[in-house]
């Protein structure tokens, strides 16, 4: 019996170690196209927001996985508003939110995105003053209703560049 409870125990603790760091999964989003991977089990979530004057239902899922936060963001723009203006209105709000002036963009391409795709990467101090990496993606596709908006965030105190790199090139539109 002792000889059992070894091999239990020995099993439990190489399973544990057996564990990844980000376990990535395809995540979609309800009545949309959108997919993207996540490193973890996301926790999902749908809140109204107002985007130039029209309230839209805005799709959230994000988890925390290998020390860094990962979150997707998801809308239908209607038809007529400037998806170029929205963009770029959205990454000033996140900078204002994380109470930093904005990075340089860097041209972003993603298949069948709509031109103005960008990624960004920068330095955030959280309250506590712990620094963190931010690093985001914004994009939009064309649909006949409208305009499709991704937000993509990752917030890590040190972020791997090949699970930085996964995560956004996981972001498309089939």
């Amino acid at each position: 019996m002792t000889a059992m409870r070894s091999i239990l125990g020995l099993s439990a603790i190489c399973l544990a170690a057996c564990q990844p760091t980000y376990n990535w999964r395809d995540v979609s989003f309800e009545g949309t196209r959108v997919k993207a991977q996540l490193p973890c089990k996301p926790d999902r979530t749908t809140r109204e927001v107002t985007i130039g004057e029209t309230p839209v239902p805005l799709q959230v899922a994000g988890c925390e996985a290998g020390g860094g936060m990962w979150v997707v963001m998801t809308t239908l723009l209607p038809a007529g508003q400037d998806p170029q203006k929205v963009l770029q209105g959205w990454q000033t709000a996140t900078w204002r939110n994380l109470q930093n002036t904005a990075p340089p963009n860097q041209p972003w391409q993603a298949p069948q995105a709509l031109p103005g795709a960008v990624r960004v990467s920068t330095q955030v101090t959280q309250a506590d003053g712990q620094a963190l990496q931010a690093q985001g993606v914004w994009a939009a596709f064309a649909q006949p209703d409208g305009t499709q908006w991704i937000n993509a965030m990752v917030y890590h105190p040190n972020l791997p560049a090949v699970a930085a790199d996964t995560f956004f090139e996981s972001l498309r539109q089939p």
